[in-house]
């Protein structure tokens, strides 16, 4: 759980953690820079697969990242790890299959609520079925698909950076408690 001395931590989830996840986070991690909280919130990557385990980023994600000015070359796949639900306040599946997998696998109630599809912090998808939420893996495409995949990343962005000022100011406004020193 995060507190006013640890950073509010964020994972997004894919198959192979190297196309969609990473552009994900890479892109989340600019938001909160670009928001100035940049230390108060930490954003990382997994796969629901071992597949990628070890490999870079895809190419075409990162030809699309550095056309952004987003730097890419340090990320390396890896794959869920299930502490991490524990130690993450929000988990965002990028496809409705990352979403059911990490809801099948959520050890109690606490972690299922932590569990949320990506895109449904874009406005344009409010009210619409979780099915409706996915993004498609770019990798069996071309670079149209990894610019859509861009494009519907960056639609939620902003919903997504909204809700962690509000989880942020929560934390912030909750009393403190007071143990006595006598």
């Amino acid at each position: 759980m995060y507190s006013k001395t640890s950073p509010y931590r964020i994972i997004t989830v894919c198959t192979g953690n190297i196309c969609r996840s990473p552009m994900a986070a890479l892109m989340l991690t600019e938001a909160f820079e670009a928001e100035g909280l940049g230390d108060l919130v930490q954003v990382d990557s997994a796969g629901t697969t071992g597949y990628e385990l070890g490999h870079p980023i895809d190419p075409r994600a990162a030809r699309i990242l550095t056309a952004q000015h987003i730097a890419s070359e340090n990320h390396v796949a890896r794959e869920w790890r299930r502490e991490w639900f524990n130690e993450r306040e929000l988990i965002l599946a990028l496809d409705v299959d990352h979403f059911g997998w990490l809801q099948e696998g959520a050890p109690d109630q606490e972690s299922l609520a932590k569990v949320r599809m990506l895109r449904s912090f874009d406005p344009l998808m409010a009210g619409r079925s979780s099915l409706d939420l996915g993004i498609e893996d770019p990798w069996y495409g071309g670079h149209t698909d990894f610019d859509n995949t861009w494009n519907l990343i960056k639609g939620a962005i902003p919903g997504i950076v909204r809700h962690v000022k509000e989880a942020l100011a929560n934390q912030g406004s909750e009393p403190q408690q007071v143990t006595s020193m006598s």
